[in-house]
């Protein structure tokens, strides 16, 4: 059972007001809050060991490098990824599928065939089209039925041995839907193809093993598990990593350069240019220690706990619809009210401390499907309450009300 209220007290932005209201942060899906001990380690990073990484041999230097490379071996833990050289530091889950979409194109030729889902976030779906206008390979799309779950009959009429990559994210942001992502690798692997499991969403809700799911490549954000903005982390396999060419060619992901000929570092430096994150990179293994330490069956046990109680205020009032109604779900409800626009609703209770997100939660084949501009979205964090939620449905009331 987890101690809400110990829990709220790591959170210094959680006791703030909006508005001249409490502060109720219902937009964890678009990124989640802070405890202090994150923000104390960023800080600490500064005041005590901000140096450069893997290129000096001062003290400051060798510190922050061990630093970053325990962060890597924490991240490492955490998915269960066979090496920590499979775990490659980015600036987020974008940063990640473009590194991979990027390297498709050595391998991709006319004809050949990449499989997405109608589930997917931009971010999953325009690197792919680049891809297919760069290479002449087609695009495929898994359609969702009504209740926002992909079509699994028809995934697997998709797949042929013209299929090289299927990319499916592991929880849809916009529904907060489960995806059977376990059955999509399997079947995509049966076919000779690499997958490509955008976690971004995923990650805060629950732990992934990359190593049971026998995913190729899995995408993820720090920002949305508690993390610092601007981190990331891409696995890949080892196989996969070392077949791929460089994304980005600069310092730290080479061997040797002559004018000649450049020959480039072993894994995972050959993808990471430049000067990374480091404070961020080394924050990052800070915010897993702190979720670790709550522990993700409670944090899934609660939040379920959460997203039960939203859905039962929620269908209780009259002109409401809910969108990705399925079992299978994180802690996320997507929806509007009959007649009235999402954008309205947002903006009337944000004045009551309200934060929820709305519109097409970059989206927007999502949206196309079910013939709507948006929703109104709730996602929610072990940190949240149901009186919170209560908050929330007593204000969507009120915007009834006034926008009816």
């Amino acid at each position: 059972m987890l101690d809400i209220q110990k829990i709220r007290a790591d959170f210094p932005i959680l006791s703030q007001t909006v508005n001249g209201k409490p502060l109720v942060y219902f937009d964890n899906g678009a990124t989640s809050q802070k405890p202090q001990v994150v923000i104390d380690a960023e800080v600490k990073y500064y005041n005590e060991i901000n140096a450069n990484i893997h290129r000096g041999v001062h003290t400051l230097s060798q510190l922050a490098t061990d630093a970053y490379e325990v962060a890597r071996g924490k991240v490492k833990d955490h998915i269960n990824a066979k090496h920590a050289h499979e775990v490659l530091f980015t600036s987020g889950t974008t940063h990640g599928i473009n590194l991979v979409s990027n390297g498709f194109a050595s391998i991709l030729k006319p004809g050949d065939e990449v499989v997405v889902s109608s589930l997917e976030h931009h971010s999953n779906i325009v690197p792919w089209q680049m891809l297919c206008e760069k290479t002449g390979a087609i695009l495929k799309v898994i359609p969702i039925n009504d209740n926002g779950e992909l079509i699994i009959e028809e995934f697997d009429k998709l797949l042929s041995e013209k299929t090289k990559i299927v990319t499916v994210n592991h929880i849809s942001n916009a529904l907060g839907v489960i995806n059977p992502i376990k059955y999509i690798i399997d079947k995509a692997h049966a076919v000779g193809a690499a997958v490509l499991i955008d976690g971004a969403q995923a990650v805060p809700h629950l732990k992934p093993d990359v190593q049971e799911l026998d995913c190729d490549f899995y995408a993820f954000s720090g920002h949305k598990m508690c993390g610092p903005t601007g981190t990331g982390i891409l696995y890949g396999k080892e196989e996969w990593l070392n077949k791929l060419p460089p994304y980005q060619g600069g310092g730290e992901m080479i061997k040797e350069v002559t004018f000649e000929k450049t020959t480039y570092a072993d894994l995972p430096h050959k993808f990471e240019a430049g000067t990374p994150n480091i404070a961020g990179g080394i924050v990052l293994g800070t915010a897993i220690d702190y979720l670790n330490e709550i522990g993700f069956d409670k944090i899934h046990e609660y939040e379920n706990e959460l997203l039960e109680h939203a859905t039962k205020r929620l269908n209780e009032i009259e002109g409401i619809r809910i969108y990705g109604n399925t079992k299978n779900k994180a802690s996320v409800v997507s929806f509007n009210i009959d007649g009235i626009h999402p954008y309205d609703v947002g903006s009337i209770i944000d004045k009551l401390g309200i934060a929820v997100r709305t519109g097409h939660h970059c989206a927007q084949p999502i949206m196309n499907f079910f013939c709507i501009p948006g929703t109104i979205r709730a996602s929610f964090s072990f940190y949240n309450t149901k009186e919170e939620i209560d908050a929330m449905i007593d204000a969507v009331k009120k915007a009834q009300t006034m926008l009816s």
